[in-house]
């Protein structure tokens, strides 16, 4: 019956259903056969709202909001704009530009997709009018956009933290030296593939600080978001409600770049992507639940801490099995489908919840640029229309293998993600 249960997940998501239903159906169904026929099904508003009841989960649609109010503001059109003028001059000065304004733009929204259609949208016709490889310029992009996830404020995160009950201030915490490296490594790879264009000239130090000045509120905003929690000024969640409040003031007051009659389609969208990530908790708490009845969690734990093998075995068993599921699904789905299981799990073998929080992101930021429906490749071919998604996939690999390669280096050397929230306390 349990095989059955999982085939008729599977043919659901191969029909095309949306996550969130394939798993709220799968759940009915189980519900249905497992238990006490339609009966069970009284449970189904409770386990809803015990999904939804938690007050972390406030920060979802705050930071949602504050992504949309900056994606609308253009306020990353000025960070490209800054990453260009200091550094268009170095090999790949323009890449690395947009490495950059998609680490800072990150930084601020914690919405990989947000930072791909911003700083793709501007960083793709100009690489290109310079003479950038095609390819590796839809390269940059699509892994630039991936450092949202890891680079706090990170929605993923704080979703990690609302199933696993782990301080999201601290997951935030972990993500930033990780996140910094995993620039720099982009960075070394573009820096390396552009090596033979001609270098461009030298911006005026009166034009540099002419964009430093007119970006500074935009910079500041992961500075008082991301400051303020590391500060103790504010929980992960106030953050949220502050950093929407700025984003406000930036673009209304500051740059102007905002009116009142962009409001309501702001909150549309902001609407819609929320009611997805909560429509997919509700489904993936039924489809848990059935799980839960079927003692599918205690089984796979017991199994595992009964194999004498090394637990290292196990970790390399789960990192190709999110590989696996970012090739079919999205990042939010792959959360709440694995976390619940993965968790007792990672915790039986002795691995710290901290530094896995990040091992996880950054096999989340690969599901983004992985076909078949990484979300940024279809983002990108989106935006650059007149681009082939063999293009797009040519050119993310080699950043994919520098995830890859984190990922292993953080296996040897866990204090990279569990040293700054050790000392931040």
């Amino acid at each position: 019956m349990i095989l059955l249960f999982t085939v008729l997940l599977l043919l659901l998501l191969a029909a095309g259903l949306p996550v969130a239903f394939s798993l709220g159906m799968g759940g009915l169904f189980g519900m249905f056969v497992f238990m006490d026929g339609a009966s069970a099904f009284t449970q189904i508003p409770i386990l809803a709202y015990k999904a939804l009841d938690d007050f972390v989960l406030t920060a979802v649609p705050l930071y949602v909001l504050m992504s949309q109010i900056l994606l609308v503001g253009h306020v990353g059109d000025d960070l490209f704009e800054l990453g260009n003028k200091w550094l268009k001059h170095y090999p790949g000065g323009l890449g690395i530009a947009t490495i950059v304004a998609c680490a800072i733009f990150a930084a601020i929204t914690g919405s990989s997709v947000a930072c791909a259609v911003t700083i793709g949208s501007i960083a793709i016709p100009e690489m290109l009018k310079r003479g950038y490889d095609r390819n590796i310029v839809l390269g940059t992009v699509a892994a630039g956009g991936t450092l949202g996830i890891l680079i706090p404020p990170s929605i993923p995160m704080i979703l990690y933290g609302a199933i696993t009950d782990q301080s999201v201030g601290k997951l935030f915490m972990s993500g930033v030296v990780p996140g910094i490296i995993l620039t720099m490594a982009f960075i070394v790879i573009l820096v390396y593939q552009c090596r033979n264009l001609p270098l461009e000239p030298v911006s005026p130090w009166s034009e540099r600080f002419a964009v430093l000045k007119k970006s500074f509120w935009g910079l500041m905003l992961p500075v008082v978001v991301v400051g303020g929690i590391y500060l103790g000024a504010f929980t992960p969640t106030e953050a949220a409600a502050v950093g929407t409040i700025f984003s406000l003031v930036v673009t209304f007051v500051i740059y102007r770049t905002l009116r009142l009659k962009d409001m309501p389609g702001i909150l549309r969208d902001t609407i819609t992507t929320t009611s997805m990530i909560f429509a997919i908790m509700i489904g993936a708490t039924l489809f848990g639940f059935v799980l839960t009845i079927l003692n599918v969690p205690q089984a796979v734990t017991e199994l595992v801490a009964g194999m004498e093998g090394n637990r290292w075995v196990v970790f390399l068993a789960i990192n190709i099995l999110l590989l696996f599921l970012g090739c079919i699904l999205e990042s939010i789905s792959i959360i709440f489908i694995t976390l619940p299981i993965l968790y007792p799990i990672i915790m039986k073998l002795g691995f710290d919840p901290i530094w896995f929080n990040v091992v996880m992101s950054i096999n989340l930021e690969l599901a983004l640029i992985t076909p078949p429906v990484g979300m940024n490749l279809f983002v990108l071919q989106g935006i650059s229309p007149e681009s082939k998604m063999t293009d797009i996939v040519k050119g993310v690999i080699p950043f994919a293998g520098a995830m890859a390669l984190e990922i292993l280096v953080l296996c040897f050397v866990p204090s990279i993600a569990t040293w700054l929230p050790g000392v931040l306390k």
